[in-house]
């Protein structure tokens, strides 16, 4: 795998991500509902649920499959938001596809995978997250579409680009 010090190395035109996954935020009552994610990728983090695509499976239907898995809910009035390109210097890379939902069917529970938290939209915690959500979730939240690439080290943020509609 070619290893990136600096935006400007990747190129971003050919980007062929080594995964393709999801996440999902389901927005009601002035509240989003995100996890204290358990294990994989950004253990320890909150986010959204989320996962990776299965072969032959549309972005939509993982985005629904993995809430369904994580949380025990099907998420309804899902829409799509915005893509997210994550490219990490070791190598690693992620195209990742956001979707919005209005409700859920069942109530969310804890899984082996991740802890539902509903959290008040002015209060989102974003120290706890990706670096990256700080600059994206407001343009969801306001249901602005986006486009967003993203070179990390680890868990740090290097440098970005983000692009509405």
């Amino acid at each position: 795998m070619k290893r990136y010090s600096h935006f400007s190395e990747v190129d971003w035109a050919h980007w062929n991500p080594t995964e393709r996954a999801t996440l999902m935020f389901v927005i009601r009552d002035g509240q989003v509902l995100l996890i204290h994610k358990k294990k994989g990728l950004g253990a320890g983090k909150i986010n959204g649920p989320g996962g990776r695509l299965d072969p032959g499976e549309t972005p939509r239907q993982a985005a629904i499959r993995e809430v369904q898995e994580e949380l025990v809910v099907t998420p309804t009035g899902v829409r799509e938001a915005g893509e997210l390109m994550f490219q990490f210097v070791d190598g690693f890379s992620i195209h990742g596809y956001v979707f919005t939902a209005t409700g859920i069917e069942g109530e969310p529970q804890e899984t082996g995978e991740a802890i539902p938290l509903w959290t008040p939209l002015d209060q989102i915690p974003f120290d706890r997250m990706w670096e990256d959500d700080r600059v994206w979730i407001p343009l969801m939240l306001a249901g602005t579409p986006f486009h967003g690439r993203f070179l990390f080290d680890g868990d740090k943020m290097l440098e970005y680009r983000l692009e509405k509609g």
